[in-house]
């Protein structure tokens, strides 16, 4: 059987979306403007927005958004009647952490053992390139059969929600009648999926206090009170014996019920070192996708080179606590901010700062638009049959978009693999993926024009 034109044409425009790809990655676009310069963000921003125009959108915009990033929109008007798609993607990127781990450089997109690396090939700018690939790809074959709006977000992992915002002072600019988010992934490569779950999240900064400064160790360790030592009995009461996270008040009892995890298969994704334990009980879809999960994302206190006999006056951790859909992640902050005050010893001083929030989302997995995803998938994927998993991370733009327009279907796709290792050292993507999911939400398209 010959193959879909559609499949033929995404596949002669591989060789341009890796050039573009390319460009994309080179872009120091870290929407922390304390590591990297705004002027990286804002040269990715208008690659993007000259992306829309050379492919016939219209009204395209930077946005200014409230936390003082841009996020790129263009609409590319379809036939007369047909339904309206929003397509999403980030072009921010998370920072490269330590540039020495990478075996490339991260913001120079380099093919390796069949991958492409660099920071943002898969997390979230392969998602822009996978747009652009479906949109040509079916203005090669009769034209683009629906009404297209396309955001691309600026500073969705910070979490500092201006495209949430900004989308709730202006609702008509967004709205649609199926919005697909193109910042998930399959289960595996080769494995069509869409993701049902998110986890929410919030981030909570725990400042403890103890003494005017830091006193000599040996004069007055043992009785002086050691604030990093107090941190360390706090931080150790967010968690149980077996590692599962215990957070006073909060349930984390979750379920999860359909695709399993198996122990190996994550151990092997997570590059888990031999004979070092997993964490918590339950499955490991359980774990990942239908209950809270507690991390220390990182603490302020002397490094040891150059480090003085001292008791410590002052320290603090920034924390994640990521939550699963049924929870709200006011309350569970609210829970975390007393779990941490109530756990703090010796009567330190003690203050938190909640600095991020974002809901868990639920999709409705029965929708007409999944129906034509899960034909999409399995016609890409050479008959494959669509799964559905949860993601433990967070997208805090789904529930917003979810608020603004209850009718409309909300879908979960993309790049992010386990392979892929977004947020780490030498996250890569996979060119075949790319590919097939391009191909794949041209051929959603096609059939949800005419659902």
């Amino acid at each position: 059987m010959s193959p879909h034109p559609i499949a033929e044409t995404v596949a002669s425009l591989m060789p341009k979306a890796k050039a573009e790809l390319t460009e994309l990655v080179a872009f120091k676009s870290v929407a922390d403007f304390e590591q990297y310069p705004k002027s990286e963000s804002e040269a990715a921003a208008n690659w993007v927005a000259d992306a829309l125009r050379t492919e016939g959108f219209q009204d395209v915009a930077l946005l200014d958004t409230p936390d003082g990033t841009q996020s790129v929109y263009g609409y590319l008007p379809g036939p007369e009647g047909a339904p309206t798609v929003l397509l999403y993607a980030h072009y921010d990127v998370q920072p490269p952490l330590d540039e020495a781990g990478w075996a490339t450089p991260p913001f120079e997109l380099t093919e390796r053992a069949g991958r492409w690396y660099g920071r943002g090939s898969a997390d979230c700018k392969g998602g822009i390139v996978m747009h652009l690939l479906a949109l040509r790809a079916l203005k090669a074959n009769g034209g683009v059969p629906v009404h297209v709006k396309l955001i691309a977000e600026g500073s969705e992992e910070q979490g500092t929600g201006g495209l949430e915002r900004y989308a709730e002072e202006h609702p008509e600019l967004l709205r649609a009648d199926t919005i697909v988010v193109g910042d998930a992934g399959n289960f595996r490569v080769g494995l069509p999926t869409v993701t049902a779950t998110l986890r929410g999240m919030t981030l909570v900064r725990l400042q403890i206090d103890t003494l005017e400064g830091n006193l000599h160790s040996g004069q007055f360790g043992g009785a002086a009170p050691d604030a990093l030592a107090a941190l360390v009995r706090v931080l150790d009461s967010l968690r149980s014996e077996d590692g599962s996270t215990t957070i006073d008040g909060l349930d984390a009892d979750g379920v999860w019920e359909g695709l399993q995890y198996t122990d190996a298969d994550f151990r092997g994704d997570a590059k888990v070192l031999d004979g070092v334990g997993l964490v918590g009980d339950g499955t490991v879809a359980d774990r990942i996708w239908a209950r809270p999960a507690v991390t220390v994302l990182g603490i302020d206190c002397p490094p040891v080179v150059g480090a003085t006999p001292s008791v410590q006056a002052g320290a603090r951790a920034l924390i994640s606590l990521r939550v699963p859909p049924g929870v709200d992640a006011a309350d569970a902050t609210k829970l975390l901010r007393a779990h941490l005050e109530a756990h703090t010893p010796w009567g330190a001083r003690v203050s938190t700062e909640q600095i991020g929030q974002g809901q868990a989302f639920r999709a409705d997995t029965t929708s007409p638009a999944y129906e034509a995803m899960a034909a999409a998938l399995s016609e890409a994927y050479d008959g494959e049959k669509m799964q559905a998993q949860g993601m433990g991370g967070s997208i805090p733009l789904c529930n917003t978009l979810a608020s603004l327009y209850p009718e409309a279907e909300i879908l979960l796709i993309g790049l992010n693999e386990p392979e892929a290792q977004i947020h780490a050292v030498n996250e890569s993507v996979s060119p075949e993926e790319l590919e097939r999911m391009s191909v794949a939400e041209a051929l959603f398209l096609q059939r949800y024009a005419t659902r």
